[in-house]
């Protein structure tokens, strides 16, 4: 009798050193051996799940695998007993995706801490539209309200805006009353950042392009700055007096070169986010926050539904840097 099945986006390394992908069935023995069963029903395309899907190392130590940090769905089995058959339930980020198998897969097998019960007022497809980049924004507010940066004490910048942390940390911020400055080179996208809420849309390069002088003028009391590099220590030298800069990304590179002054002269904080390890408390909180906001003032357009047969092509989009808005991964598609 032949071993039962899933259907999974694979990825496999092949002799010649090529990566290649594709949807194929996968035996259920290539889960791991953990307590909680989860058949998937959507999942989401995050740029750390294109880097998986196309071979980086730095992301995914061995293949073949299976991507998606991000899972909602249904418990099939939970031999600790934490949770019931039939709970609706959501995984992201910890190891899923990465080197566990992931959310690509129609069936994820995980420990039951890395689970969390499905909040009120979200269901698998709104709580994947979120995914690990509005979680990871969310986590961004609140790191900046901690240090008092709170609606109505000034701007707040977001950079890499069009991009899902940024796009989700508009969105968020602005139902929560921030004015929000959108920075982005995508111009074109000024239109989709005011639906979402943004206050005043400018180029990045008007974020870059200042004086190489150690502190600068002040143009926002906070940020949740996406892409770091250069970008990141200009905005921390443009914070105002007990400002704050929650940092989450490093597309324009992972090292920071700046000065102690924006600090040590106007009590600048520097947060960091770490979205894949978050205290349960915290992710609970997180979660269940992002479950009360206004699901219906998103745009239609903010996001769009794909099967797993077509993820290749959006893989390809978001890692040129053509993506804007959110893609759900449905396995009902």
């Amino acid at each position: 009798m032949s071993e039962k099945t899933f259907q999974a986006f694979y990825v496999e390394e092949q002799e010649s050193g090529a990566f290649t992908s594709g949807v194929k069935k996968v035996p259920f023995s290539f889960l791991p051996d953990h307590e909680v069963l989860i058949e998937v029903h959507f999942s989401c395309l995050n740029y750390k799940d294109a880097l998986s899907a196309s071979g980086n190392k730095g992301v995914t130590r061995s293949y073949p695998h299976i991507p998606g940090i991000d899972a909602a769905g249904v418990v099939v089995e939970d031999v600790s007993g934490k949770f019931d058959e039939g709970d609706s339930v959501l995984v992201t980020g910890r190891d899923l995706g990465s080197n566990t198998s992931g959310g690509y897969g129609r069936f994820i097998r995980v420990p039951n801490d890395w689970v969390v019960p499905m909040p009120d007022g979200l269901d698998a497809k709104q709580a994947m539209t979120y995914g690990t980049a509005g979680f990871t924004a969310m986590y961004g507010v609140k790191r900046l309200q901690r240090e008092l940066i709170e609606a109505g004490n000034g701007k707040v910048l977001v950079t890499g805006a069009t991009g899902g942390v940024g796009s989700m940390a508009v969105f968020f911020l602005s139902q929560l009353g921030y004015k929000v400055i959108a920075a982005t080179g995508k111009m074109e996208k000024k239109s989709f950042l005011e639906t979402l809420g943004a206050a005043e849309v400018i180029h990045r390069d008007k974020v870059t392009d200042v004086k190489e002088s150690p502190i600068l003028s002040r143009q926002w009391q906070g940020a949740i700055e996406t892409v770091g590099g250069e970008m990141l220590d200009a905005v921390i030298r443009q914070a105002g007096h007990d400002g704050a800069v929650a940092c989450c990304g490093n597309i324009l590179g992972h090292e920071l070169h700046t000065n102690v002054y924006p600090f040590i002269l106007r009590g600048v904080s520097l947060l960091g986010i770490d979205s894949a390890i978050c205290k349960t408390l915290l992710r609970l909180e997180i979660w269940d926050t992002i479950s009360e906001m206004p699901h219906q003032k998103l745009p239609e357009s903010y996001s769009h539904v794909v099967g797993l047969n077509e993820l290749s092509g959006e893989i390809e989009k978001i890692l040129n840097g053509e993506q804007s808005g959110r893609v759900v991964v449905s396995h009902q598609k």
